[in-house]
């Protein structure tokens, strides 16, 4: 019989005190099926739950092996649980380098303290971007009554993959950004289809380097997520395969459901996009 775990629970990449995106996260799960990480996610009920498997032995950075569990199934990688767990490992044995092992590969991270928090980087796993199928295209367009005349033409759609696929949607108007409506039961079923397990990324550019995003999430049960740091690095590879000239970006998140949010972007020549942050206890 394993003894129940402790369950954390920090919110991430908050703008405000009462912003970002809440994460559980359980640094001891060794012993627990995947079916106990499913439970106890469906039971915390945030989008994901980080669950800490074991720590590499006489590895020169810590290492860690981690999965994620939303509370539908579990995602090969999720940024803002990654940051939750590092600030939750670092106010326990002290700021520094890291690197989670996750079903996505290895995400190197750095830990800083500053005025009291930690802050997080972590640096997302070797990007890729592709174009999306005309059909399928019209059909995720066509289930949050979009078209593609409502589409920034400056940044054509794109899916982009740093951890987990995203589908990534620039909308030229920002009433329409504001306002669009999906239903979740149908964007579900379409994500499922294509093996999106990460988020839809739906943006709006509101200057050179800053954009708002909505990231929908019906397929683990969230209709939308506050912050997404997956798909911001997702993000930050769709707009380097565009040639974008800012190197470093800063995505606005989570208005809509109440929990404003900001993830910091930097975009490198070539390798994994990082992403900054931080979490506070919940």
């Amino acid at each position: 019989m394993v003894d129940a775990p402790e369950i954390l629970r920090y919110s991430a990449f908050a703008a405000t005190p009462e912003g970002g995106n809440p994460a559980g996260v359980v640094l001891d799960a060794r012993g627990l099926s995947e079916q106990d990480m499913l439970r106890i996610a469906a039971e915390v009920g945030y989008s994901e739950t980080a669950f800490v498997m074991g720590q590499a032995a006489d590895a020169a950075v810590p290492r860690y092996r981690v999965r994620y569990w939303s509370p539908a199934a579990e995602v090969p990688f999720c940024g803002h649980a990654t940051v939750a767990t590092a600030v939750a490992l670092a106010e326990r044995v002290g700021a520094g380098p890291l690197i989670f092992d996750t079903n996505a590969g290895p995400v190197a991270l750095d830990t800083a303290e500053q005025d009291g928090s930690v802050e997080v980087s972590f640096t997302s796993v070797e990007p890729e971007v592709r174009e999306i199928d005309g059909v399928v295209l019209d059909q995720l367009l066509q289930t949050l009554s979009l078209t593609r005349s409502d589409l920034d033409p400056r940044f054509p759609p794109r899916e982009a993959f740093a951890g987990n696929w995203h589908p990534v949607l620039v909308l030229a108007d920002r009433e329409l950004f504001h306002q669009f409506r999906f239903p979740p039961a149908e964007v579900a079923a379409l994500m499922r289809a294509q093996g999106w397990l990460g988020t839809v990324t739906v943006l709006h550019a509101t200057g050179a380097a800053e954009f708002m995003a909505r990231n929908l999430f019906p397929v683990g049960r969230i209709t939308e997520d506050p912050a997404t740091g997956s798909a911001a690095a997702s993000v930050g590879a769709y707009l380097r395969e565009l040639a974008y000239p800012e190197q470093s970006v800063r995505i606005h998140q989570g208005a809509h459901v109440g929990r404003p949010s900001l993830l910091a972007v930097e975009i490198p020549a070539t390798g994994g996009i990082t992403v900054s942050g931080g979490a506070t206890r919940l």
